[in-house]
């Protein structure tokens, strides 16, 4: 897994150019906070995760029968390690908030 893929972007929206800038300057080992948006129904709140910076991917998703290669959907995944050593990465949305500690 390389530390972060060239280009940055999601399939249907717009990642926010700060959050793009500063996943490219992410190098391997450094402490990140990631803070998402949940959101069941009507009610929202944010969720936060600390931890160190593995590296950058892509999530490819895609239906489950065979269709068209341009229904597949791919999106900006984060990996880290929590400090309780647990491995977790995110995919990343349009309202997704990184911060380099």
């Amino acid at each position: 897994m390389s530390a972060t893929p060239a280009t940055i972007s999601l399939p249907t929206r717009r990642l926010d150019d700060a959050v793009v800038s500063l996943l490219q300057s992410l190098k391997v080992g450094d402490r990140i906070r990631i803070v998402q948006t949940l959101r069941v129904g009507s009610r929202t709140w944010p969720a936060e995760a600390v931890g160190v910076f593995r590296g950058m991917g892509y999530l490819s998703t895609g239906v489950t029968t065979n269709r068209l290669p341009e229904d597949d959907i791919i999106v900006p995944t984060v990996h880290f390690t929590k400090d309780n050593g647990e491995l977790t990465s995110i995919s990343l949305d349009e309202n997704t908030k990184v911060e380099k500690l």
